[in-house]
């Protein structure tokens, strides 16, 4: 039994909001992949915030038809797509699909969309070169740490310089 409009209708909508909650979306060819293979995908990618959702590209396309944001995905609607709708860490994201691949060999990113502009292969991977969250939180509390000891050692010195200064004068008032 096919699907029914009513059905139609609310994967389209589930589409629109998965994509209207996330920062980017990259389009898979997921052919020759296995059950177990994009179970794991999935698995992956949820823990950086991401999904990865299988649908038809008549769907994808009814749920980005006139949305500025998504619309440049319409020329990688074709073949067997699979799509990863980025809610959180970017750079984890493509750098899990990434590692997936490289495992898999059956994989490829086809292309992607962000702040409504296409990206090709090149700025994909300038995307997974960046710090993860993780990482980058690491890096801003490490320099919000040296920072507030710079300024504790600061004002550590303050009273023991008045010291200096008012021993210096007793000693003169004494000579």
């Amino acid at each position: 039994m096919g699907r029914t409009l009513e059905n139609k209708k609310e994967i389209v909508a589930d589409l629109k909001s998965t994509l209207s909650e996330s920062s980017m979306a990259l389009v898979i060819n997921y052919r020759g992949l296995t059950v177990a293979e994009m179970t794991n995908l999935r698995r992956k990618l949820r823990d950086k915030g991401a999904v990865c959702k299988v649908t038809k590209n008549t769907f994808m396309g009814k749920a980005i038809e006139g949305d500025d944001n998504w619309s440049a995905l319409s020329p990688l609607l074709k073949d067997s797509t699979a799509f990863i709708m980025v809610k959180e860490d970017v750079g984890g994201a493509v750098k899990a699909f990434q590692e997936f691949q490289k495992a898999s060999k059956k994989s490829e990113i086809l292309g992607g969309v962000m702040e409504g502009k296409l990206l090709g292969d090149a700025d994909i991977k300038v995307i997974a070169d960046l710090p993860s969250k993780e990482q980058l939180i690491a890096q801003i509390a490490g320099s919000v740490s040296s920072i507030i000891a710079n300024v504790a050692v600061a004002v550590n010195e303050i009273p023991s310089g008045v010291a200096r200064a008012v021993a210096a004068v007793a000693d003169k008032e004494a000579a």
